[in-house]
């Protein structure tokens, strides 16, 4: 049976969004996807941009709303969008509509047995148990995000303000993980993939969509200059132009397994210094935490599964 997922991303920034939706949309045996919510939002243009990668896949069926707006001041910093016509081969029409409407198809997409999935700052899913107390404890809910444990050694030794999606939101990510029963998918384990340069011949000769994902690819090395990372940490390829963040966390909610490894650790979420701190405590409260995934082997299944090597 195809599985129901429900995606809340912020695509049109970290091309990595854009990842994870093209995977989604190739998965092998086919996923049905209930809706797609955009958040930190600006007048529409992440729906629209959303909405021309499903039309480049013929899918247009798919429920694209947009959701919290980055003018409603929820965000701790400005979230701007890359140079539209070096990051997409034309202009896209954003797809405005009432924050509202996002959040209905959240709640539409839970009472139909979604798997939700957050790759993006947490501020619908709190608007959503705002609005409608106790509902995300009813859903299957997977979020990107989170800071348990230090990076393993040869990767980033990145702290816990570089987890974007918690702390972009402090408030709502905090409101989400103590109302909802989640899986987090933290950033030290995410930080173990990779989009690689490598890649993109092969990407290339995917249709439309691999090659809007080779167009996107090859603007973000120049913009991210995450090279520095394949010079300096050794667990990672020296091609790299960025962290496959998001596709793990959809694949890992898809049942991806290979060398996954997810644990129930006691957190007290807690403000500290504006930032937000998961502190083990035994009073804490019980989340499922991935605490370790075989990066590499997932970049390249990511790869056979945009190319089609593994069979849709």
């Amino acid at each position: 049976m195809r599985k129901k997922i429900h995606l809340d991303t912020d695509l049109g920034g970290d091309i990595d969004d854009l990842c994870a939706l093209a995977m989604l949309l190739r998965w092998p045996g086919g996923v049905d996807l209930t809706g797609i919510t955009t958040v930190g939002d600006t007048n529409g243009r992440r729906a629209g941009y959303v909405r021309y990668v499903l039309d480049l896949e013929g899918r247009q069926d798919i429920l694209v709303k947009a959701g919290a707006d980055t003018s409603q001041g929820f965000y701790r910093q400005e979230l701007g969008l890359p140079d539209e016509e070096r990051y997409w081969p034309e202009p896209v029409k954003p797809s405005p509509n009432p924050t509202e409407e996002a959040i209905h198809l959240l709640k539409k997409s839970i009472k139909q047995g979604a798997t939700v999935i957050g790759i993006g700052p947490y501020t619908n899913l709190s608007l959503l148990e705002y609005q409608f107390p106790g509902i995300l404890m009813q859903a299957s809910l997977f979020l990107m995000g989170g800071f348990v444990y230090l990076p393993q050694a040869g990767f980033p030794n990145w702290g816990n303000e570089m987890d974007f999606n918690i702390q972009v939101d402090i408030r709502s990510a905090a409101h989400v993980i103590r109302n909802s029963d989640p899986t987090l998918i933290p950033l030290p384990v995410t930080i173990e993939t990779f989009l690689r340069g490598a890649y993109l011949e092969d990407l290339r000769k995917s249709g439309a969509l691999g090659r809007l994902i080779t167009r996107q690819a090859e603007a973000f090395v120049v913009d991210a200059g995450n090279e520095i990372y394949g010079e300096t940490c050794v667990g990672l390829p020296k091609d790299i132009i960025n962290f496959q963040y998001d596709p793990l966390a959809c694949a890992i909610a898809l049942g991806w397994d290979e060398g996954v490894e997810i644990e129930e650790i006691p957190l007290i979420p807690e403000e500290k210094d504006g930032w937000l701190v998961e502190h083990i405590h035994p009073a804490g409260k019980p989340v499922r935490v991935v605490t370790k995934a075989d990066g590499a082997r997932f970049s390249e299944f990511w790869l056979d599964v945009i190319t089609g090597i593994i069979g849709r």
